[in-house]
């Protein structure tokens, strides 16, 4: 890889590592090893590549990598005649944060729906026509949480579609 592409892939490990540690609560160098992880693709990257590369101990990449394995949030593959571990993003981690993120969006829409009730019969009971409440909030929050969900899933459509080919 030329010297640009080795500095910009540099400069996004960082950058989607903070991302990845306070998303996820996982440790800074745990968020870099994934994120490495993640920009070099299905070629896979190897223990030795990590501890190189991110400038860390063999121990502390050793831990890192048992922990995100034991989260499901990264695989390895070998390669015929190859003895190294070449890490790979689990796609199914990937499919089941969709699907927490459908379940949490659902709740919301759920508990909105039953506030925005609330408020609409309370509004009957209310003659002030100032002292009504405004639904337009939920009215918009629900929409958009529909369209949101509309989307992931055929994100995770697509997803899960790509891995079984």
């Amino acid at each position: 890889m030329n010297d640009e592409l080795c500095k910009q892939k540099h400069a996004l490990v960082e950058k989607l590592g903070v991302l990845i540690e306070s998303k996820d609560q996982l440790a800074p160098i745990e968020a870099r090893i994934l994120s490495y992880i993640i920009l070099t693709g299905k070629a896979g990257t190897t223990f030795e590549d990590l501890v190189t590369k991110l400038c860390a101990s063999k121990s502390t990449i050793s831990t890192h990598l048992n922990h995100l394995q034991d989260l499901k949030k990264i695989e390895y593959f070998t390669k015929l005649g190859d003895r190294k571990k070449y890490f790979v993003v689990n796609h199914s981690s990937i499919v089941q944060g969709i699907n927490a993120m459908i379940e949490s969006w659902t709740t919301q829409k759920e508990l909105h729906l039953e506030i925005k009730e609330y408020k609409e019969n309370k509004n009957v009971t209310i003659l002030d026509v100032d002292s009504k409440f405004d639904l337009t909030f939920h009215d918009n929050y629900i929409k958009f949480l529909d369209e949101a969900t509309k989307s992931i899933l055929e994100l995770r459509t697509k997803i899960t579609n790509n891995v079984n080919q």
